[in-house]
């Protein structure tokens, strides 16, 4: 498995976002989300030192956009997910940092 391939930039996440179809999927602490979200439809928060107990919870009939901070803890919830047979994940390069630098909506709590 080639997992550089399965990294989307910011402005394709948000396309995908817009169009439809698929979820964004952001594994940072509460706390943080609190603080700075990704501001689009289609986001679910989810924890990463969750996500073991409600990977269930996961769409498989949609693709799925692991998102975090920096794209750390997004690409061990891809990693893991795959593992658990869930192939229609992405991992968001750069995260928020990335995501915010190219002024994509956020939202500022």
């Amino acid at each position: 498995m080639n997992l550089p391939s399965l990294q989307l930039d910011p402005q394709s996440a948000a396309a995908a976002l817009r169009a439809g179809g698929c979820v964004l999927l952001d594994v940072r602490e509460a706390h943080e989300v609190a603080r700075l979200a990704y501001d689009m439809p289609g986001v679910l928060c989810v924890p990463l030192s969750e996500l073991e107990r409600r990977h269930a919870e996961l769409p498989q009939d949609q693709d799925v956009i692991l998102a975090c901070a920096a794209g750390g803890r997004s690409m061990q919830a891809m990693q893991y997910l795959l593992n658990k047979g869930h192939q229609r994940v992405r991992n968001l390069s750069g995260g928020m940092g990335a995501w915010r630098t190219r002024g994509l909506p956020v939202r500022e709590g």
